[in-house]
Protein backbone atom coordinates (compact mmCIF):
# COMPACT_ATOMS: atom_id res chain seq x y z
CA UNK A 1 0.00 0.00 0.00
CA UNK A 2 2.84 2.47 0.94
CA UNK A 3 4.96 1.84 -1.96
CA UNK A 4 1.68 2.32 -4.35
CA UNK A 5 0.92 5.56 -2.81
CA UNK A 6 4.65 6.29 -2.45
CA UNK A 7 4.86 5.94 -6.64
CA UNK A 8 1.43 8.34 -6.85
CA UNK A 9 3.11 10.81 -5.54
CA UNK A 10 6.35 10.45 -7.13
CA UNK A 11 4.55 11.02 -10.45
CA UNK A 12 2.00 14.00 -9.04
CA UNK A 13 5.90 15.55 -8.18
CA UNK A 14 7.20 15.22 -11.65
CA UNK A 15 4.23 16.09 -13.26
CA UNK A 16 3.62 19.51 -11.38
CA UNK A 17 7.04 19.85 -11.89
CA UNK A 18 6.24 19.95 -16.01
CA UNK A 19 3.50 21.62 -15.74
CA UNK A 20 4.83 24.66 -13.65
CA UNK A 21 7.90 24.86 -16.07
CA UNK A 22 5.35 24.75 -19.10
CA UNK A 23 3.34 27.96 -18.10
CA UNK A 24 4.44 31.03 -19.34
CA UNK A 25 6.28 33.41 -17.01
CA UNK A 26 4.58 36.65 -16.59
CA UNK A 27 7.33 39.09 -15.56
CA UNK A 28 9.54 39.28 -12.48
CA UNK A 29 9.48 36.72 -10.00
CA UNK A 30 7.16 37.25 -6.33
CA UNK A 31 4.77 39.72 -8.75
CA UNK A 32 8.04 42.01 -8.84
CA UNK A 33 7.45 43.50 -12.04
CA UNK A 34 6.17 42.76 -15.62
CA UNK A 35 3.30 45.69 -16.41
CA UNK A 36 2.21 45.68 -19.23
CA UNK A 37 -1.26 46.97 -20.16
CA UNK A 38 -3.37 44.91 -17.16
CA UNK A 39 -3.18 46.74 -13.67
CA UNK A 40 -5.84 44.58 -12.23
CA UNK A 41 -2.87 42.47 -10.79
CA UNK A 42 -4.38 39.48 -11.39
CA UNK A 43 -5.21 37.05 -14.65
CA UNK A 44 -7.49 35.02 -15.64
CA UNK A 45 -7.22 31.50 -14.81
CA UNK A 46 -6.08 29.15 -17.85
CA UNK A 47 -6.58 25.44 -17.88
CA UNK A 48 -2.86 25.36 -17.19
CA UNK A 49 -3.32 26.93 -14.07
CA UNK A 50 -6.00 25.18 -12.81
CA UNK A 51 -4.01 21.61 -13.68
CA UNK A 52 -1.29 23.29 -11.28
CA UNK A 53 -3.69 23.86 -8.44
CA UNK A 54 -4.97 20.01 -8.76
CA UNK A 55 -1.76 18.09 -9.13
CA UNK A 56 -0.71 20.66 -5.75
CA UNK A 57 -3.76 19.73 -3.92
CA UNK A 58 -3.00 16.21 -4.97
CA UNK A 59 0.80 16.36 -3.85
CA UNK A 60 -0.28 17.46 -0.37
CA UNK A 61 -2.64 14.77 0.19
CA UNK A 62 -0.23 12.27 -0.83
CA UNK A 63 2.16 13.59 1.21
CA UNK A 64 0.03 13.67 4.30
CA UNK A 65 -1.23 10.40 3.85
CA UNK A 66 2.13 8.91 3.05
CA UNK A 67 3.01 10.94 6.56
CA UNK A 68 0.26 8.64 8.23
CA UNK A 69 1.27 5.13 6.97
CA UNK A 70 4.29 5.75 8.39
CA UNK A 71 3.11 6.43 11.85
CA UNK A 72 0.60 3.81 11.69
CA UNK A 73 3.53 1.57 10.69
CA UNK A 74 5.64 2.74 13.59
CA UNK A 75 2.85 3.29 16.30
CA UNK A 76 3.97 0.46 18.73
CA UNK A 77 7.94 0.93 18.22
CA UNK A 78 9.92 3.06 20.42
CA UNK A 79 13.58 4.33 20.77
CA UNK A 80 13.57 3.50 24.17
CA UNK A 81 12.29 -0.14 23.41
CA UNK A 82 15.10 -0.74 21.02
CA UNK A 83 17.26 0.43 23.31
CA UNK A 84 16.30 -2.21 26.17
CA UNK A 85 16.77 -5.17 22.98
CA UNK A 86 20.44 -4.28 23.01
CA UNK A 87 22.76 -6.80 25.55
CA UNK A 88 24.14 -5.13 27.91
CA UNK A 89 27.96 -5.95 27.98
CA UNK A 90 29.81 -8.22 30.34
CA UNK A 91 32.80 -7.58 32.53
CA UNK A 92 35.10 -9.27 30.14
CA UNK A 93 34.23 -7.20 27.02
CA UNK A 94 34.01 -3.89 29.04
CA UNK A 95 38.31 -4.44 29.24
CA UNK A 96 40.39 -2.34 27.28
CA UNK A 97 43.16 -3.58 25.00
CA UNK A 98 46.56 -3.15 26.19
CA UNK A 99 47.75 -1.64 23.08
CA UNK A 100 50.68 -4.05 22.92
CA UNK A 101 49.25 -5.02 19.68
CA UNK A 102 49.89 -2.15 17.92
CA UNK A 103 52.94 -1.23 18.71
CA UNK A 104 55.64 -2.35 15.79
CA UNK A 105 57.59 -5.15 16.37
CA UNK A 106 60.70 -4.61 18.47
CA UNK A 107 64.63 -5.15 17.20
CA UNK A 108 65.28 -8.68 19.31
CA UNK A 109 62.54 -9.99 16.91
CA UNK A 110 64.75 -11.99 14.78
CA UNK A 111 62.36 -12.19 11.75
CA UNK A 112 61.08 -8.72 11.67
CA UNK A 113 63.55 -5.74 10.65
CA UNK A 114 62.40 -2.26 11.93
CA UNK A 115 63.71 -0.16 8.73
CA UNK A 116 64.23 -1.57 5.20
CA UNK A 117 67.26 -2.73 4.07
CA UNK A 118 68.75 -2.24 0.52
CA UNK A 119 69.85 -5.25 -1.03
Amino acid sequence: MENVILIVHLLLALSLIGVVLLQRSEGGGLGIGGGGGNTAGRSGTTALSKVTWALAVAFIATSITLTIVAAQQTAGASVVDRLRDVPVPTEAEETLPTGQDLLPPSSSDAGAPLTPTLD
